[in-house]
């Protein structure tokens, strides 16, 4: 039995809650076990420069780590003067996912953005973020449909994301912080309702992995990915 008691396979408690903030058309607040983020969707009528007169929409994120969201208090990066990498990383793996099950030709020259700010972190912030968003962007559609700001959903299938990793030479589904720092194999995998990856990411933190291992570790992610867009469609 792992940490917290699950089966190797087996998620951590998740929930999500919608329309948690009043403004955005899409607001939602996501958890898996202890950790908690709050992701918001909203509509602006520009593009960027380089979408401009194309008649194209464009989607884009921004991630937060607030700074009681660990043990020890993080300085607002806003105060550093700059983003770290990491947030970079993130904040470009959570668009990418999302852009890729939208068709951005039927939004029309608006943005819609992505905000997840991390209120609580237990490991796995990126994948909450990355699933949060996928329902603030859902409802952020039906905003605009419902106000008659497009003529039909531009979402072309649902995903999530999940990590999956190798923690005392076992293969483990959805890792907490204290897994996630002492694991071998760390894992973050973005995959569509379909089956379709959208993005792998996976590094030997400890020692080299085999191709039999991937494999056992892309599973744990596909039956993950499957319960969450369950819950996500319900």
């Amino acid at each position: 039995m792992r940490i917290d008691n699950r089966a190797n396979n087996e998620l951590r408690p998740f929930e999500i809650i919608r329309n948690y903030t009043k403004f955005s058309p899409g607001s939602v607040l996501v958890s898996f076990g202890n950790t908690k983020v709050l992701c918001t969707a909203t509509v602006e009528d520009k593009v960027p420069p380089f979408l401009r007169d194309s008649g194209k929409g464009w989607l884009t994120a921004e991630y937060c780590l607030l700074p009681s969201a660990t043990p020890q208090r993080n300085q607002r990066e806003s105060q550093k003067g700059k983003i770290s990498g990491r947030t970079h990383e993130i904040q470009r793996l959570i668009g990418r996912a999302l852009r890729s099950i939208i068709d951005l030709n039927k939004i029309g020259e608006r943005t819609i953005y992505i905000d997840a700010d991390v209120i609580q972190a237990d490991g796995g912030t990126r994948t909450a973020a990355i699933t949060g968003g996928m329902v603030a962007l859902a409802d952020a559609v039906e905003f605009m449909i419902r106000n008659k700001m497009i003529k039909s959903n531009p979402i072309k299938e649902y995903l999530a994301a999940i990590s999956v990793g190798i923690w005392q030479d076992t293969p483990v589904l959805d890792l907490n912080y204290e897994e996630d720092s002492n694991s071998e194999v760390d894992m973050n995998v973005v995959l569509t309702e379909n089956n379709n990856f959208v993005e792998v990411q996976g590094t030997a933190e400890g020692r080299p992995f085999s191709n039999e291992e991937l494999d056992l570790l892309l599973s744990l992610a596909k039956k993950g990915i499957s319960e969450i867009i369950e819950k996500i469609r319900k």
